[in-house]
């Protein structure tokens, strides 16, 4: 398993909740895809952080990132963007 933790930084917070939340079932019925949390800035009320845990970041890409799916949740979010998301993938460390 992953952790697919992503950056949002928006123009309208209440604005882009709306939109994540009228589109949070296109991602988390994605194949592959296990858990998705949206968290919000208490100190940086414009900054939000989506953390989803995928089987594997391949699962990520192929079952998301290249399918319509992607597209309808990029086309309800997007629009929020001040700049582009950064995006990156962690692996679990487990306990010794």
């Amino acid at each position: 398993m992953v952790l697919e933790a992503a950056l949002f930084d928006v123009t309208d917070p209440a604005g882009f909740v709306a939109a994540y939340r009228s589109v949070r079932s296109v991602l988390a019925g994605a194949d592959g895809c296990n858990s998705v949390r949206m968290t919000a800035g208490i100190e940086s009320p414009n900054r939000f952080v989506l953390l989803v845990e995928w089987d594997s970041v391949e699962a990520h890409d192929a079952n998301f990132r290249q399918t319509d799916r992607f597209v309808q949740w990029r086309a309800a979010i997007g629009p929020y963007f001040a700049h582009p998301p950064v995006v990156e993938h962690f692996n679990v460390v487990t306990p010794e």
